[in-house]
């Protein structure tokens, strides 16, 4: 028989595995396969079973699953696999985790601790409800006593003091691994020193007492190294072994125990070790130093990833300091300040001017401008009026409004940007780390090396036969140590990112240069990647020119201007001053809301703006004035017109420059055979007009954050590894789901964290530079393998002992660790090579 369910609980292939071996252990069941996508199980049975037996199947294994007949729709509440809502927890965390390398997917966990697949440390997200809460104060004295304002204590009448936000969960695992660092450095230095010492001619230390007794202090100072400082890379270990995901850590809890447990056992047994495994003085040759230094250094890698991964959450955490904390709510006439969590839908809001606007809604009296570009990416300010939508997080000008709150909280625009954010960076990465699969294989080889070293030598090996079939097995184990595989990678990759620096070009991680160097795709934006992302005077015309030369339009409009705060106006006084014109004081200025500007200057009566600013002023546009101006607009570019004493005399035309760099940047991708692709915000006209000046045949125009971001996940679903170059919040989502997020270092601070690559000097030739570093670093990374390899490799069968019959050649522990340092030297001084390569 066979039967269809509908599964309930799923979130990863994890899960899915899962639950298809819970099932396929029932009683009954020939075969059970699980469909994630559907979340569907195709049960094969030889009779009937109930549906109540396969739920309590698996209820019993924990419950985080259900079953239900196919067709019947179970809400979460109603399943077995709802949780309850947990309170949020205390501190500025979310109280969920995920795994850095994604190796579950999407799938995340409710306290801090380990991957149960490869090992790291789980990383906190970040929201936006976990950081708008308002500052509170507190009395030393009693810290029972919380205000939401300053203050004295009702009890004992000191001053309250502001209270000390918890340090994030990323923040205490960092602190408790650095405290664990500075406690193995302090006992590891001295054994690295003691047993360094034996290389010393008639050692000095011998004289002060005998080998045997510095072994016992070197065992002595590592108890603390290997016990506390580092045993959780032995618990990881374990746990690799346990659930059969070996990594890197069951290869450091291999070598580095095995290490540790042969020098305890050699100093307690001596006489149980043959005599070419003895000093001069009888004493066993101990690895204390190479099973602590190895531990202490991988320790170091742990502490720096730790530091690393506090940036993880670092683009989220630049999109939440957009959100204000506080809001002023008019309720009958009368203002009050309250925190952003006690807006609810349609309460009417005042928006001072310069403020942060709190929520999503429109403007229900007054009139503004509202600087956009961090939701935009657009530089020049929009004009607001009455009905008009606003947006979390943009920033109001000069003029103040009240606004009705339409939506708060997660529904806000800003929240949505940070929700697809947080989803685009915990997607799983489609590139597994070369080390990590090669140590998969190696580890599992090298056990199964040694186990068959041990047996061989125990059946058919001369007398004593368990010592040294014992021996050889553990030298096997030493020389596979993973010192010089875990080394092979992350050399490249700092000497890599230092080169990198070197050119402008920063790395945020190794996943970036592996994934740089299969990149077929680039998409960019437009404004403050291709082009310079601010307004520049382009043109300044006279249409009367026996009246009035540009240089005098140009001295009237910077003159005018210079009373204005406006963006643009600020372009033509910057452009007036670069031109040395001279700027004369301007008499009766004011500003006319969403038309332009108007004033007196050297007597005569200007009006600056647009069309509408021309009706206002009652100067008449002739036909041949708007079809000049039209050929600009059609550009995209933003025309004003300057009246002079009620007669239409100039123009001036602003527009976004390109930058001198982009079309030959553009071209040498195209040349490598990288498809370019321009995905803008602006209006299709200044698309165009752009994208014909660089000759791309592929460009869209209009994109909102989304569209950019499902653009991204459509040509990666064709197959195509994609790039993603941009400098504003509305490219986060986007550069933080494509396989490699490059950031324009002139942009937002959300850009630069969203992203794996950044740009400093916001140059597009930067990305033809990444491109060459990714290439070069990645075959630097594979020969740091072949080294890492090569050794072992040839090492192996000799410390197992295939040369003995032949010509009575063994490979001591001691030899085999040489052996291993040569492999580690040999990875260190090919990685530097690449300081001296060419990224140009």
């Amino acid at each position: 028989m066979k039967h269809t369910y509908h599964i309930q609980g799923m979130t990863c292939n994890g899960c899915r595995n899962h639950v298809e071996q819970t099932l396929s252990k029932v009683e009954g069941v020939t075969d059970a396969s699980v469909n994630l996508e559907k979340e569907e199980a195709t049960i094969e049975m030889e009779s009937h079973i109930s549906i109540e037996t396969f739920q309590k199947a698996l209820k019993q294994d924990g419950g985080s699953y259900s079953i239900h007949k196919s067709g019947e729709h179970y809400h979460d509440d109603d399943s077995a696999s709802a949780k309850p809502k947990k309170a949020k927890p205390e501190g500025k965390g979310t109280g969920t985790f995920y795994c850095p390398m994604h190796c579950e997917g999407d799938k995340t966990y409710d306290k801090p601790g380990d991957c149960p697949v490869c090992g790291m440390d789980l990383v906190e997200e970040q929201n936006l409800s976990a950081t708008t809460t308002t500052e509170q104060w507190t009395c030393p004295m009693h810290p029972e006593i919380v205000k939401d304002e300053p203050g004295s204590c009702p009890i004992c009448g000191m001053d309250l003091v502001p209270m000390e936000p918890d340090l994030s969960a990323e923040e205490k695992s960092y602190n408790k691994l650095i405290k664990k660092f500075w406690i193995a450095v302090a006992f590891t230095l001295p054994i690295f020193l003691i047993a360094m010492s034996e290389m010393i001619p008639n050692n000095p230390l011998y004289d002060v007492m005998e080998q045997k007794w510095w072994n016992w202090i070197q065992f002595g100072l590592s108890i603390p190294v290997v016990f506390y400082a580092t045993w959780m890379f032995f618990e990881r270990a374990y746990r690799s072994i346990k659930t059969w995901n070996l990594n890197m850590f069951t290869l450091i809890g291999i070598g580095a125990g095995v290490a540790w447990l042969f020098s305890v056992f050699g100093m307690l047994f001596p006489d149980f070790f043959p005599e070419q495994f003895k000093t001069e003085s009888g004493a066993v040759h101990v690895y204390f130093e190479a099973a602590t230094v190895i531990l202490t250094l991988v320790l170091m890698g742990q502490v720096l990833e730790a530091r690393a991964h506090s940036k993880t959450n670092s683009a989220v955490k630049e999109l939440l300091k957009l959100a204000p904390n506080k809001a002023v709510r008019v309720v009958d006439g009368n203002e009050e300040e309250v925190s952003i969590d006690q807006i609810e839908k349609g309460d009417i809001l005042r928006v001072k001017p310069g403020d942060k606007i709190p929520v999503d809604g429109k403007i229900i009296e007054g009139e503004t401008t509202v600087d956009e570009s961090m939701i935009s990416g657009e530089p020049i300010p929009v004009n607001k009026y009455v009905n008009d939508k606003v947006s979390s997080g943009t920033i109001n000008g000069n003029q103040s409004f009240l606004m009705e709150a339409e939506k708060v909280g997660s529904d806000t625009l800003l929240s949505q940007i940070i929700h697809m954010v947080n989803d685009a960076s915990r997607s799983r990465a489609p590139i597994q780390k070369l080390a990590d699969t090669v140590s998969g294989y190696f580890v599992l080889v090298v056990v199964i090396i040694a186990v068959i070293t041990f047996i061989v030598w125990a059946i058919w090996g001369p007398e004593p036969a368990y010592v040294y079939a014992l021996v050889n097995a553990i030298a096997v184990l030493i020389i596979a140590c993973p010192c010089a595989l875990g080394l092979a990678t992350p050399m490249s990759v700092m000497v890599g990112v230092g080169k990198g620096a070197q050119n402008g070009v920063l790395i945020k991680n190794a996943e970036a240069l592996e994934k740089m160097d299969k990149v077929d795709t680039l998409i960019v934006d437009k404004t403050g990647t291709i082009t310079e992302g601010k307004p520049t005077v382009e043109k300044v015309g006279s249409f009367d020119e026996s009246r009035f030369r540009e240089s005098e339009i140009l001295h009237l409009i910077a003159s005018l201007n210079s009373s204005s705060e406006h963006p643009l106006a600020e372009a033509t006084v910057k452009y007036g001053k670069e031109q040395k014109v001279e700027i004369s004081k301007t008499e009766n200025f004011s500003a006319v809301t969403g038309k332009g500007v108007e004033g007196t200057v050297d007597g005569k009566k200007l009006d600056l703006g647009n069309a509408k600013m021309m009706e206002y002023a009652n100067a008449k546009l002739s036909p041949e004035m708007e079809t000049e101006a039209q050929s600009f607009q059609k550009q995209g570019k933003t025309v004003s017109y300057l009246s002079i004493d009620g007669e239409v005399s100039g123009y001036v035309v602003i527009g976004d420059k390109i930058k001198e760099t982009s079309a030959k940047a553009i071209k040498e991708l195209q040349d490598k055979g990288i498809e370019v692709i321009m995905l803008t915000g602006d209006n299709h006209d200044t698309a165009q007009a752009v994208a014909s000046k660089l000759n791309l045949a592929d460009f869209k125009a209009g994109m909102l954050p989304e569209n950019k971001l499902d653009e991204v996940k459509k040509l990666q679903e064709q197959g195509h590894v994609v790039a993603m170059a941009g400098d504003g919040i509305n490219d986060a989502p986007a550069l933080a789901k494509s396989d490699v997020g490059i950031a324009m270092g002139t942009g937002t601070d959300v850009a630069i964290e969203s992203a794996m690559i950044t740009l400093v000097k916001g140059d597009l030739h930067g990305i033809v530079k990444a491109r060459n570093l990714s290439h070069k670093v990645m075959r630097n990374i594979k020969q740091n393998l072949f080294f890492a390899m090569i050794y072992n490799t040839l090492g192996v069968p000799i410390a197992a002992g295939v040369l003995f019959p032949f010509f009575g050649i063994l490979l001591s522990p001691m030899i085999a660790a040489l052996a291993m340092s040569f492999s580690s030297v040999s990875v260190i001084a090919n990685a530097l090579r690449l300081r001296t390569e060419s990224i140009n």
